[in-house]
């Protein structure tokens, strides 16, 4: 996170394709120090996947990030750093995500990517959380803000 305060000096980050989005991914990565909790938030399409493909090619995972929208959760724990890529929008209620042990995950030191975190008012999040709010600017560009 240490370089997360340069990257974002300037406030919002406008990147112009999904390359751009997975290489500011792989920036951040590079301050992570594990068991962090990234909430990423944005409409449908914003670029969330992929920015959380950029931040696990980071962290030398070699499996790239799917949306784990089906399967609410997929772990990667061979690069750098364990991450557990969560995305909260099927789920019906926060009880379903702490159904399937999201406390246990908060407690395990891997690093927490949270697609559509602010569901459920953001009530499952720690209050420690990195927000990253993404947001359509245009026809194929994205803003990115951090909201620590």
């Amino acid at each position: 996170m240490k370089n997360w305060q340069k990257i974002f000096k300037n406030g919002e980050i406008e990147v112009i394709s999904a390359a751009e989005m997975q290489a500011l991914g792989r920036a951040l990565a590079a301050g992570l120090e594990g068991g962090e909790v990234i909430g990423l938030v944005g409409d449908l399409g914003a670029g969330k996947t992929h920015l959380a493909q950029g931040i696990m090619e980071g962290l030398g995972a070699s499996d790239p990030a799917a949306s784990p929208t089906f399967s609410l959760v997929h772990e990667h724990t061979d690069g750098r750093l364990a991450v557990a890529h969560f995305d909260f929008y099927r789920m019906k209620s926060a009880d379903e995500a702490l159904g399937m042990g999201w406390d246990e995950y908060l407690q395990n030191g891997a690093v927490l990517l949270v697609e559509w975190a602010d569901r459920f008012d953001g009530a499952l999040m720690p209050e420690d959380t990195h927000w990253l709010v993404l947001r359509h600017t245009g026809e194929n560009t994205r803003s990115v803000r951090l909201c620590s």
